[in-house]
């Protein structure tokens, strides 16, 4: 199921700057729709929404949250098993793999190379194998 933007909605055009498939349509000042085949429920949308006109796939109206206070993903590199699983699962592709950890660790780890391209969908950290990845507020 896609987010859905209700009729409260302003035309601001925030959730459609941030969307990362380009999924909401709508011209400035009038309401704005979320394409349901388009629609990745990265959440994003209901973040960013100042008038809280965003609800989720189980119809809960998303609240606004300030962009310093999105999770970002911590990788525990001792539990990494360097598969790139979460840099393929991320939308804004904000994640990269390092350079090797050093002579007794030949593997690169994945690492948030990008943080303010991170939009906090949490995809790294549910895709992640072995749960590497937490998700840990701003």
């Amino acid at each position: 199921m896609a987010y859905r933007i209700t009729d409260t909605c302003n035309g601001c055009g925030a959730c459609r700057r941030l969307c990362p498939v380009e999924a909401i349509r709508g011209e400035k000042n009038m309401l704005h729709v979320i394409d349901r085949g388009l629609c990745i429920e990265c959440g994003v949308c209901g973040r960013v929404c100042p008038v809280a006109s965003v609800k989720d796939s189980f119809g809960i109206v998303c609240s606004l949250v300030k962009k310093s206070e999105w999770e970002r993903p911590r990788i525990d590199t001792k539990t990494c098993m360097s598969c790139m699983i979460c840099i393929d699962a991320c939308p804004v592709h904000c994640l990269a793999l390092s350079e090797a950890a050093g002579p007794d660790d030949p593997h690169g780890y994945p690492y948030l190379e990008k943080e303010k391209a991170c939009i906090g969908c949490g995809f790294c950290a549910r895709e992640c194998p072995v749960d590497a990845i937490a998700m840990i507020g701003g």
